[in-house]
């Protein structure tokens, strides 16, 4: 049985080496241009070219995005930046639109090309007129069912690859086809800026009672009726699968080292679990466990099972959920000595019950014994990326990441 691929996204090239540690089949990224995550601090083509090494020396996939909705001047040195990632070795280009796509089959016609779900592909017409062009895979529009996406597949040729969204944030909009960003704060959505009005507070304003703001619902602070839950679909694997999707895609190239290694862990268990035994698989609470201790909103199924309605929106804030701190990353291990190397990423003392989480393990400890770089003792690492030495008894390899329970009174 053909395994589904598990696709990580990734902000830069150690996010991407921590996707591929914890299970990621393939990454997604940004280049510098061309992606809708402008925000990001995506990837030069140095940085790509080491990022495409690496994954190829461990199988696994790099696509690149250039899914933007662009303007005349946006085209220019499209064709030269494609050469270039042709020439690195990238697997496939994402695209959305159809002037972007075709300079891809004139530039590099060798080159797999992915269809974006900005291309709003709700149905097997759509899929097939991409795939008669020559796209290699489809990505779906978040807006489809288990039924839906299943006739789809019936009705495409097999060789045709399906893709969908199984994890991470929800647009308001259909398929992020968004104008709010350009018209309250002038930021193209559709061009890589998107400001996230949906996620602000409103109130209603009736055009005959101008300077009345009338609340939606009963809240003094407002309301977010456009702020969408967090999509999850970890307890439905078998179903995911039974329906066609070969591509289980998690999103957040915006999100922390933490939040990829954490996500990509939950689902790669899930998913070997499933092929190791798919007539009895049992969705296994850990894994949610493990979702959670990532920083998350509540979460909702989206369209999977029936259109989402008011359980599956918050109205009452924007907050996501962080119950533990992401206090550094594993540089290196000395198994004389049994020192970490350890670069921090949140504030942590001496004393402190941490955990230690590996793409397979999770222990915990406490700290006994730390000292700062020249080996001075020390009680406290206070500074970002500050390089720290922390005594472990449990053996521990680069990129595994420490983390504690966060109190009340902390943030991040």
């Amino acid at each position: 049985m053909k395994k589904v691929e598990l696709l990580a996204p990734a902000g830069d090239l150690e996010r991407l080496k921590v996707a591929i540690m914890y299970g990621a089949d393939a990454v997604y990224v940004g280049g510098q241009i061309f992606g809708l995550r402008a925000a990001a601090k995506n990837f030069s083509i140095e940085d790509l070219a080491e990022g495409v090494r690496y994954a190829h020396e461990r199988g696994v996939k790099i696509y690149v995005t250039a899914n933007i909705i662009p303007h005349n001047e946006d085209l220019s040195g499209f064709p030269e930046y494609l050469k270039q990632l042709y020439d690195i070795g990238v697997d496939a280009m994402i695209v959305s639109d159809p002037g972007t796509f075709s300079i891809v089959q004139e530039t590099v016609p060798n080159m797999d090309i992915h269809i974006s779900t900005q291309a709003n592909n709700t149905n097997y017409r759509t899929v097939n007129f991409w795939g008669k062009l020559g796209a290699t895979r489809v990505v779906l529009a978040r807006e489809l069912s288990f039924k839906e996406i299943r006739e789809i597949k019936d009705h495409i040729p097999e060789e045709l690859e399906l893709e969908a969204f199984v994890h991470g944030a929800m647009c308001m909009s259909y398929s992020g086809r968004c104008l709010l960003s350009n018209y309250m704060a002038n930021r193209d959505a559709n061009r890589g800026e998107c400001a996230q009005p949906c996620r602000w507070k409103y109130n209603l304003v009736e055009e005959k009672r101008p300077g009345e703001y009338i609340q939606v619902i009963e809240d003094e602070k407002g309301t977010y009726f456009m702020n969408s839950k967090d999509l999850c679909m970890i307890e439905y694997i078998p179903e995911i699968i039974k329906s066609g999707i070969e591509s289980l895609k998690i999103e957040g190239r915006m999100k922390t080292t933490y939040y990829v290694a954490m996500v990509v862990k939950a689902y790669r268990a899930a998913i070997d679990q499933y092929y190791e035994d798919p007539e009895n698989w049992t969705f296994d609470k850990k894994w949610m466990e493990e979702l959670k201790k990532a920083s998350h909103r509540d979460f909702t199924t989206g369209f999977y099972l029936d259109k989402p309605g008011a359980k599956d929106h918050h109205y009452d804030n924007t907050s996501y959920v962080r119950d533990y701190n992401f206090i550094g990353l594993v540089k290196g291990y000395d198994a004389v000595t049994k020192i970490a190397t350890v670069e921090q990423r949140n504030r942590f003392f001496l004393g402190d019950e941490i955990e230690i989480t590996g793409p397979k393990e999770d222990r915990t400890m406490t700290i006994t014994e730390m000292w700062d770089e020249d080996m001075n003792p020390i009680e406290v690492a206070p500074h970002p990326q500050q390089i720290i030495k922390i005594r472990m008894e449990i053996p521990v390899e680069e990129n595994y990441i420490l983390r504690k329970e966060r109190k009340a009174d902390e943030n991040e």
